[in-house]
């Protein structure tokens, strides 16, 4: 099978397209650098032609509702309504754990499309999964200096490559339309998590948590970015991980 990858250049999307290919498929990347512009819908029709399964994971680095609404729900529109003139079969979409118990603007604009998604006009499958181990070094780079500055906040962490790989799973079966949620094997402090970075990395970086204000913080520590139910979980612990992306 033809399986079409949105967003196969970042950071979960290379993952995807290995995992396409490792389990006997054709990986086809969706990115700007392959000439698809996901906003306006250019280059779509032509790159989804004999593809039998989209999986999208684009993703746009914001914290406003309004800037991640426009790019979800336009990627989506689109890459939807490409896929039913290509025939395509099967729509995947990577959404996260806790987007519907959390008022952070970026977590809304994930339900939208969510919605989006589930009410197009191909059959599709919604997997939620939690924050991946690569968020802890995405989220240091982002605060410079020689104090980490870090929310308080209980995850569940998951590998990217391990996401991808029940992604691919999923695309290659039969629409779910909600499967069930993705986590990692522990429970832990980000903040514990930012430390053991900072240390493995040689890091001179003082981490200091913060509790976010108001409900995206209590969403953070309360547990509510924890799967409430039990799911497919990943083998591999951060630690685990974090020791391989090290050596």
């Amino acid at each position: 099978m033809r399986i079409a990858v949105a967003g196969g250049t970042g950071v979960v999307g290379r993952h995807v397209v290995e995992a396409v290919s490792a389990a006997g498929h054709e990986p086809v990347v969706i990115a700007r650098s392959q000439g698809v512009d996901l906003t306006t819908g250019a280059g779509l029709d032509g790159v989804l032609d004999g593809v039998g399964a989209v999986v999208d994971v684009s993703n746009v680095t914001t914290l406003s509702r309004r800037t991640a609404e426009r790019f979800f729900v336009r990627a989506s529109e689109n890459i939807l309504a490409a896929g039913r003139r290509a025939g395509v079969g099967h729509h995947v979409l990577l959404s996260i754990v806790g987007v519907d118990r959390s008022p952070l603007g970026y977590y809304r604009a994930k339900r939208r499309q969510e919605e989006e998604v589930l009410a197009g006009p191909l059959p599709a499958t919604v997997l939620r999964a939690t924050q991946f181990h690569e968020f802890v070094d995405q989220s240091l780079a982002r605060v410079p200096g020689p104090v980490a500055v870090v929310p308080r906040m209980r995850m569940q962490p998951v590998a990217a490559s391990e996401v991808a790989a029940y992604l691919v799973e999923i695309a290659v079966g039969e629409p779910q339309r909600r499967a069930a949620d993705l986590a990692g094997p522990q429970v832990l402090e980000f903040a514990d998590l930012a430390r053991e970075v900072t240390a493995a990395r040689g890091l001179r970086r003082r981490v200091l948590p913060v509790r976010v204000p108001g409900g995206a913080g209590r969403a953070m520590t309360n547990g509510s970015l924890l799967p409430t139910q039990d799911g497919p979980r990943g083998r591999i612990t951060f630690r685990e991980w974090l020791g391989a992306d090290v050596r």
